[in-house]
């Protein structure tokens, strides 16, 4: 009965004593949310990827980024940073997700920097179809930064 008197009052002091200092209840000290942990190979493979995309731009039409105007190439023929043609928007835009553009939505998402950008990773890095761009692709060493990019998500994911 002494060791449970006893085992209580230590309790009551450390209690008293808690409340004293400010920390009251058995809760930790109240901090602000934690941001979940980055995972930094993702960031890298998507960081490389981008880069390819700016390089593939700049490559195409001297510049990379949203236009103020509309970029045209070939007589008409490609449109936006990524010269694509209205017949590839269409066809990719649909296997990849299953949207069905009308010819004015091609071309809007082409004149898009950024739409346009994820398609062309999309046919670039999923579909492993970089001969959209044969010049290009030759000039920026496309095959050989698919390559890098490909052992580096195999390396991420391996982890």
């Amino acid at each position: 009965m002494t060791a449970i008197r006893s085992t209580i009052a230590s309790a009551g002091l450390i209690a008293a004593a808690l409340s004293i200092s400010g920390c009251v209840g058995l809760t930790g000290p109240k901090t602000s949310l934690v941001e979940p942990q980055v995972d930094l190979r993702q960031k890298e493979i998507d960081e490389r990827k981008d880069e390819t995309m700016r390089q593939l731009a700049h490559c195409e039409t001297g510049g990379w980024g949203p236009s103020e105007r509309p970029i045209y190439g070939g007589r008409g023929a490609y449109l936006g940073r990524l010269q694509f043609s209205v017949q590839t928007v269409i066809a990719y835009q649909k296997r990849r997700d299953g949207t069905q553009l009308s010819r004015q939505e091609a071309v809007e998402l082409a004149h898009d920097y950024d739409r346009a950008s994820d398609l062309a990773k999309y046919m670039i890095f999923d579909l492993e179809e970089p001969h959209h761009w044969p010049l290009c692709a030759r000039k920026i060493g496309l095959r050989d930064q698919m390559a890098s990019i490909r052992i580096m998500s195999n390396q991420a994911y391996a982890w």
